[in-house]
């Protein structure tokens, strides 16, 4: 049996995941490839080296003792980070390894420059992780959906966002509340920046954006906005009215270019999104030919992600036996320009906290019909003595619109204050963005 040998980068989570698999399911893999892959050489810091996992292997601080070896075949990057990580890719690349990586920052903000060195060294390079942790994403829509005309891709892809939404849900708990409990527990990082303001969903949207419609998108490409400013008042609302709250991460094919945003919104209990609950993550997708389809799972953990990591392995384990690598390069092969966010057309939830009197309905009514914004549902509840907070659903608008709308509002002497607006996606948005 061939021996095909693996040097990996890194040993934190996803690292440790990757060994303990290749070691669980040594046996089972070995007979699906047709051959022994062997971790030859993992890169660790000196501090590392008292993790169990490690136990003998062979281990190294130096990157080029694993891109001097000509006997390692596939280099694994899973050390994190943009700069150092996009290094390291490409001198693996032009180094004439084959590589596998979870990185969606290098791969959303460098993408041209990596698939330039794939091309260029005529090797494989695959990053299922990097999306949906154990999801299977990637593949599908690089091989298995490309009969397809995809006009949609959505997804819940930050589990700690989406484990924040489902509490406030639940248990009525506030966001400062439920951020504490998620750092508590492992889901937030002690800054969760890049978390509850989008930036880590943003750069999966890019790359599940270039994927799904052919076209280079990067990170600077999408429009984001986090959940900090969701309030348990803005989740009651969502009930009451049948939605539920999450954040998108939203893709769309539409006649003016690609529209790419982070944002959160409100959601159809009916979607199939809706029901994604805690750290889970889900990717739902619209095709002409498929319909609709859903993929659901763990978006992050070590052994889960590790299952994609090896899952690429094989992939280019297969490929180095067959003497065909590259099968599936790059498939940004498009240039579409991107849909202005003026442009982009969705529903909107807005709430207001005004003076409690007679004719308040009347003058808001009239500043949205002044601004072409079409009114879909509007309720209004008592506050205290002498204010109201009136909640209003739209019809699906142009965002320059409705932010016309929501900056003359502001200037209405009867209205004190806009306390929410976030996007509603309905079925409406859908047929006037197609």
């Amino acid at each position: 049996m061939r021996e095909i040998k693996i040097g990996l980068l890194g040993c934190g989570t996803v690292g440790g995941g990757v060994i303990t698999v290749l070691q669980m399911n040594k046996d089972i893999i070995e007979q699906r490839v047709g051959a022994k892959l062997t971790l030859a050489k993992v890169l660790c810091r000196p501090e590392d080296m008292t993790r169990p996992v490690l136990k003998g292997l062979n281990t190294t601080f130096e990157l080029e003792d694993i891109l001097n070896d000509p006997s390692i075949d596939i280099v694994v990057e899973l050390i994190g980070g943009t700069r150092v990580a996009k290094d390291f890719l490409l001198r693996a690349m032009d180094a004439g390894k084959h590589v596998v990586t979870a990185n969606k920052d290098v791969i959303a903000q460098f993408g041209k420059e990596v698939f330039d060195a794939v091309e260029r060294n005529n090797i494989d390079f695959l990053f299922e992780a990097a999306v949906g942790g154990g999801i299977p994403i990637i593949m599908p829509l690089k091989r298995c959906l490309t009969a397809n005309r995809l006009t949609e891709v959505l997804g819940i892809v930050n589990g700690t966002t989406n484990y924040m939404l489902t509490k406030m849900a639940e248990v009525g708990a506030d966001y400062d509340t439920v951020l504490k409990e998620a750092q508590a527990l492992g889901y937030a990082e002690a800054n969760p920046a890049s978390d509850v303001e989008g930036l880590d969903a943003a750069r999966k949207a890019a790359i599940l954006a270039s994927l799904a419609f052919n076209s280079r998108v990067q990170l600077k490409d999408v429009h984001v906005e986090g959940i900090t400013k969701i309030t348990t008042a803005d989740i009651d609302y969502a009930k009451s009215l049948g939605y539920v709250v999450k954040l998108l991460a939203v893709g769309k094919d539409t006649p003016l270019g690609i529209d790419v945003r982070v944002h959160p919104a409100f959601l159809p209990k009916a979607h199939p999104l809706a029901s994604v609950n805690g750290v889970l993550n889900a990717i739902f997708v619209r095709g002409n030919s498929i319909g609709e389809a859903m993929f659901f799972g763990p978006g992050a953990g070590g052994v889960p992600t590790a299952s994609a990591v090896i899952s690429d392995i094989i992939e280019i384990a297969r490929n180095i036996l067959n003497g065909k690598p590259g099968a599936v390069g790059c498939t940004c092969y498009g240039d579409k320009p991107l849909c202005p966010i003026e442009e982009i057309v969705t529903s909107y939830y807005i709430r207001l906290l005004v003076d409690d009197k007679p004719g308040v309905l009347g003058s808001i009514a009239k500043i949205f019909g002044d601004a072409g914004v079409s009114l879909k549902s509007v309720v209004q509840t008592a506050h205290n003595k002498d204010r109201a907070e009136i909640v209003v659903i739209t019809h699906a608008v142009k965002y320059k619109a409705i932010i016309d709308a929501a900056n003359r509002l502001k200037e209405l002497p009867v209205v004190d204050d806009v306390l929410g607006m976030i996007r509603v996606h309905s079925e409406d948005e859908a047929q006037k963005n197609d």
